[in-house]
């Protein structure tokens, strides 16, 4: 069970990197189901672990890069794809903020500590991450749908949802936005927390 567990958070890592040439070669379709596919085993993988009691500081390492590089990933194509500023800005400065996290752990690794996940009530992490493959998603079946549009296929349906998809790719983007600031801020305390604690 532990390989298969590390096997899905291999896959993760996988698939950020097949991310590109789908959406480079403008294959949405495998892109969505790629991306779906992904993002679900990051919940399956976690569950299995737990449930199981298979986790390991390896598995942990694997899972977090795992996540982190799909997220980045297909944003920064996304981002490409899309150049305007609402969906520009707010993938610069998500990454910016994983780049800042990594950087204070790498800080306290030289210490000897380790940053854990905050967890004030709940985790803005995994809510944070939540949304940004939700985000993900509509966008990829927005991009999908729109391809199959036609003069025989088009409907106020069809629009309506492709304007939907769009809505919630853009309210996501900016919603993962708030809750990435507002976890590194939860990571920030933490940080000065232990910082203090060497003086």
């Amino acid at each position: 069970m532990k390989f298969f567990v590390n096997f899905l958070s291999g896959f993760r890592i996988v698939a950020a990197f097949l991310i590109i040439p789908t959406l480079m070669f403008q294959w949405y379709w495998c892109s969505l189901i790629l991306f779906v596919l992904a993002a679900a085993s990051d919940w399956f993988d976690g569950f299995l672990a737990r449930k199981y009691d298979v986790c390991t500081k390896l598995g942990g390492v694997i899972d977090h890069i795992g996540d982190k590089l799909l997220v980045a990933n297909t944003l920064i194509m996304l981002a490409v794809m899309m150049p305007v500023w609402f969906v520009v800005v707010p993938t610069i400065i998500m990454i910016a903020r994983e780049l800042y996290i990594s950087g204070l752990r790498e800080f306290l690794g030289t210490q000897k500590m380790e940053m854990p996940v905050p967890h004030d009530r709940f985790s803005l992490g995994k809510v944070k991450t939540a949304c940004q493959m939700i985000t993900i998603t509509a966008f990829l079946a927005l991009f999908t749908f729109s391809r199959f549009i036609t003069p025989e296929t088009i409907s106020r349906t069809y629009l309506i949802t492709l304007n939907t998809l769009s809505q919630i790719g853009i309210i996501g983007m900016w919603t993962s936005l708030v809750f990435s600031i507002w976890s590194a801020t939860q990571y920030t305390r933490t940080f000065v927390s232990k910082i203090n604690k060497l003086k």
